[in-house]
């Protein structure tokens, strides 16, 4: 097993990342188009992926702390007048990002267990 401090590192240093992608400022921003949300599904799937590998027990408390985070980004851009916008259709692309990452998860515990020798069937 990874020491805790190496698994939360790599997901707070993710968050910086996305922090500051989405709020410094900007010239020009591209309008919306259907990249962006994926773009922005799959920052949010890999945040929450990090972060359940970081608090493996903390999944729902994760959830709405990035689910949070992400509305909290989106409002802050509609408040900075940086050349930024916010987006309700961001925040639901993160949204989607963030339940991805969980299902993800789920799905890897569950092949985790099915196939440990102590969990099989």
């Amino acid at each position: 097993m990874v020491p805790r401090p190496f698994r939360i590192a790599p997901f707070g240093l993710a968050c910086l990342a996305i922090a500051w992608l989405s709020l410094a400022p900007a010239q020009a921003m591209p309008g919306a188009t259907l990249g962006d949300k994926f773009e922005h599904a799959g920052a949010y799937m890999v945040l929450t992926l990090l972060g359940a590998w970081a608090f493996p027990q903390r999944l729902t408390r994760l959830a709405a702390g990035l689910f949070a985070f992400g509305v909290g980004v989106e409002i802050l851009q509609s408040m900075m007048g940086l050349g930024r916008q916010g987006d309700p259709a961001d925040a639901l692309a993160n949204t989607v990002g963030i339940a991805g990452g969980l299902l993800a998860t789920l799905a890897i515990r569950e092949l985790i267990r099915v196939k440990s020798p102590a969990g099989g069937e």
